[in-house]
C-alpha cells in the first residue's frame, strides 16, 4: 500500500477547497512548512496569514475573521492548539460558537525528531469538553481530504487533528466520510477494536493476527470523537453475554 502523513492531505485539500471557495482564508503560526499550509500559501498568498509564533492571537485572529463571514482554517501543533491556546479557543471561539476550523497537526506520540515536548495526547480530551466543538481525527488520506472538506460545510467550530507521519492508504475513493458516523471496517463475534488516526492501519493488522488464532473481532474507525457513533460501539445483541 501506498503512504501518506495527513498533514500532507491536509495542505492538499486546502487548496483544492480554496480554488472552489473563496471565502477560505488560512493562518499559521509560523510553522506553515510542518502544518502544510505552505502549499495553500503558494496557491492563495492573499488568503495564508501567518501570525507568527503566537498561537493564542492566531486563534483570536481566527475568530475575528469568522464575523466577517469568512472560513477560517487555523494550524498549528496539537500541543500548542490544545495546550497553549486552549484558553481562546474555549472563550472565544466555542463560547461564541464561531465558524472557526482548527487544524492541529503532530498530534500524539509520532513526532518524529521533535521529541516530548511536541507531543500531545491531551487534546482529544480537552477539546471534547468545549460545548459544540465537533472533534475528529482521519485515518489515511482519502479520509483526511473528505475530512477537511465536511470541516468547511459544517457551521460552527471544528478540531482536526492530522499526523506527522506517514500512514497507510487502505479507503477506496468509494469511500464516503460522514461526521459523526463511525466506520465499521471489519465485524466480529469476539470483541472490539477501537481505533483512529494511523493506529486504524495497525488496528487492520492486529485483526488479521486475530483471526489467524481464531479470535474474530469487530474493528470499528471512529474518526469522530465527538459527536460520538454510540451505536456503532454497542456490540450486537447476539453477544450480550461476551
Amino acid at each position: 500500500m501506498s503512504t501518506k502523513a495527513t498533514r500532507v492531505s491536509y495542505g492538499e485539500a486546502l487548496v483544492e477547497l480554496g480554488k472552489e471557495h473563496e471565502d477560505i482564508v488560512v493562518l499559521d503560526a509560523d510553522l506553515a512548512l510542518a502544518t502544510k499550509t505552505d502549499l495553500f500559501r503558494s496557491a492563495f498568498p492573499d488568503r495564508h496569514f501567518d501570525c507568527g509564533i503566537a498561537e493564542q492571537n492566531m486563534y483570536d485572529v481566527a475568530a475575528g475573521l469568522s464575523t466577517m463571514g469568512l472560513v477560517p482554517f487555523a494550524s498549528t501543533f496539537a500541543m500548542f492548539s490544545a495546550g497553549r491556546a486552549f484558553e481562546m479557543i474555549r472563550n472565544t471561539i466555542g463560547y461564541g460558537h464561531l465558524n472557526v476550523k482548527i487544524a492541529a497537526t503532530h498530534g500524539g506520540v509520532s513526532v518524529g525528531e521533535d521529541g516530548a515536548s511536541h507531543q500531545c495526547n491531551e487534546d482529544f480530551a480537552l477539546m471534547r469538553t468545549i460545548p459544540g466543538m465537533i472533534v475528529m481525527c482521519p485515518s489515511d488520506d482519502i479520509e483526511a481530504k473528505q475530512m477537511v472538506y465536511a470541516a468547511y460545510n459544517h457551521k460552527g467550530p471544528v478540531y482536526m487533528r492530522f499526523s506527522r507521519a506517514a500512514s497507510e492508504i487502505f479507503h477506496d475513493e468509494s469511500y464516503q466520510f460522514e461526521i459523526g458516523k463511525a466506520e465499521i471496517i471489519k465485524d466480529g463475534t469476539d470483541g472490539a477494536i477501537i481505533a483512529n488516526g494511523i493506529l486504524v492501519a495497525e488496528a487492520i493488522q492486529a485483526c488479521k493476527v486475530l483471526e489467524e488464532e481464531g479470535i474474530h473481532t469487530r474493528l470499528i474507525n471512529m474518526a469522530t470523537i465527538k459527536p460520538l457513533d454510540e451505536e456503532a460501539v454497542c456490540m450486537p445483541q447476539r453477544n450480550a453475554d461476551f
